[in-house]
């Protein structure tokens, strides 16, 4: 997972959200109301070079850079099966920048401001997955690229050279944070973040694991260290175990191959965020927690685990699983990750 520096192959520049024809610098427009499809209009925007500038209600339009997530790579290989044909597809969805220009409506940004735009770039904004502030558990939800917009056509990434969002699915950057140490924090930052909060594995003094360390543990270590609880990485490579403690800062370190190791830390985790994509054994993870731990996982597999129900019975444990966050919530890491600098 990188921060800002995705590339630029090729320049384009869409006519519509699903326009990728060769006919200048890449991008796309984004059409409706505050991002939930009440279009009464045409209120888009063309950024930052197009002749046919139109000014739009609730838009804005930036230049951008991304980083690259793991997603981006099964999305374009289509290994969970869902990604739109015929191509070209232009993912990213860790995308910052600053802003160029707002439309006549827009009331939360200004020229000038660091902003970003992660997963999302609509909802419906009237369920009651909307009202709380859960935009990302919306039946609705429009992911950042790849998806049907409102408007039938389909979002483009942040591997555009400009960008077009609504106020509602665009957040600030704090000024103390740099916009390529920001980018992964759109992703893997408010991945960690939400379930952490949720799920009450902030409380002081509480032992938190990590599985895994590629992207999301990178981050979901720091946080955990942010939030001043005890963290143990727990990882199948102990290649990692210097990176994990010395540069990372986890406090110790445990090699998941190794039965005399698991043994010894059964029963001593409060919690654990597992972060690994790839099918691997739950039930040795869910024996080291305590009664009444929680085993949140992270990771989309590309099949189903296996998982038996004794060793959920045995010690009322939890296991769950947990997707981004809302808008409200992915301002609120942010501001939270600069108090800290993640």
């Amino acid at each position: 997972m990188g921060g800002g520096d995705g590339e630029r192959e090729g320049e384009r520049r869409g006519s519509a959200a699903g326009d990728c024809s060769e006919t200048g610098r890449r991008g796309y427009i984004i059409k409706g109301d505050g991002g939930g499809g009440d279009d009464d209009g045409d209120k888009s925007l063309f950024f930052p070079s197009s002749s046919s500038l139109k000014t739009g209600n609730r838009r804005g339009g930036c230049e951008v850079d991304c980083g690259i997530c793991h997603s981006d790579l099964y999305s374009i290989k289509n290994e969970w099966g869902h990604s739109t044909y015929p191509m070209p597809m232009v993912p990213g969805y860790e995308i910052v920048g600053v802003v160029t220009e707002v439309g006549s409506k827009v009331t939360k940004f200004k020229v000038g401001d660091k902003v970003g735009v992660g997963c999302m770039v609509g909802a419906c904004l009237s369920c009651e997955s909307c009202s709380d502030d859960l935009e990302n558990y919306c039946s609705k939800m429009i992911l950042t690229y790849n998806m049907a917009y409102h408007d039938g056509t389909t979002t483009c990434g942040g591997y555009s050279d400009i960008m077009v969002a609504s106020e509602r699915f665009v957040v600030r950057i704090p000024d103390s944070l740099p916009l390529d140490g920001a980018a992964p924090l759109l992703c893997a930052g408010i991945t960690v973040y939400s379930p952490l909060k949720y799920f009450g594995c902030t409380k002081p003094g509480m032992h938190l694991g990590i599985v895994g360390l590629v992207g999301l543990g990178h981050v979901a270590v720091k946080f955990v260290k942010a939030f001043g609880l005890q963290v143990t990485l727990i990882c199948t490579s102990p290649s990692k175990k210097k990176e994990a403690i010395e540069i990372l800062g986890a406090d110790s370190f445990l090699l998941s191959p190794d039965p005399e190791q698991m043994q010894a830390a059964r029963g001593t985790l409060d919690g654990i965020i597992d972060t690994v994509s790839a099918i691997h054994p739950i039930p040795p993870l869910l024996d080291l927690l305590k009664p009444n731990g929680k085993l949140i996982l992270l990771g989309v597999p590309n099949e189903p685990h296996q998982q038996p129900a004794p060793p959920l019975i045995m010690g009322r444990k939890t296991l769950a699983g947990s997707v981004i966050g809302g808008m409200k919530e992915t301002q609120e890491m942010l501001d939270f990750a600069s108090f800290v600098w993640i």
